[in-house]
């Protein structure tokens, strides 16, 4: 059975939550890499690194957010800037695999399956939107 989705909702859905999720890494980086797998940082220059490198993650998710929102406001093409967000979250899940076997299973696998999911809803909600 196929579930009918309402895409106009799910497509405002999606930019928010990167939004909303790129903010928080951005105002708050420090809690954001708690989530993420890995040893905490050696000493404050690695702890600045970690936190830049969140803050940009941060700004890459409220960018394209922010380019979903805009352009179904605009009535413009969206599936572009899905399928940028799709790829952006394959490239998260690429950067997980080659680091898998360093980091804890655990919180590895989490993120590995959550950048999956996400990058195989964008695809499929990119198709959707034609």
């Amino acid at each position: 059975m196929r579930v009918k989705i309402d895409v106009p909702a799910t497509v405002r859905a999606i930019g928010l939550g990167r939004i909303a999720l790129g903010v928080g890494y951005t105002l708050t980086p420090g809690l954001a890499l708690r989530l993420w797998p890995g040893q905490p940082p050696a000493g404050d220059a690695d702890a600045a690194v970690l936190r830049m490198m969140a803050r940009s993650t941060g700004g890459r998710d409220i960018g394209l957010g922010l380019g979903v929102l805009f352009a179904q406001k605009h009535d413009s093409p969206v599936r572009g800037w899905l399928e940028a967000a799709m790829l952006a979250d394959v490239a998260d899940a690429v950067a997980i695999l080659i680091a898998f076997r360093h980091l804890p299973r655990t919180k590895a696998a989490l993120m590995l399956g959550a950048a999956l999911g996400t990058a195989a809803a964008g695809r499929q909600l990119a198709r959707s939107v034609g």
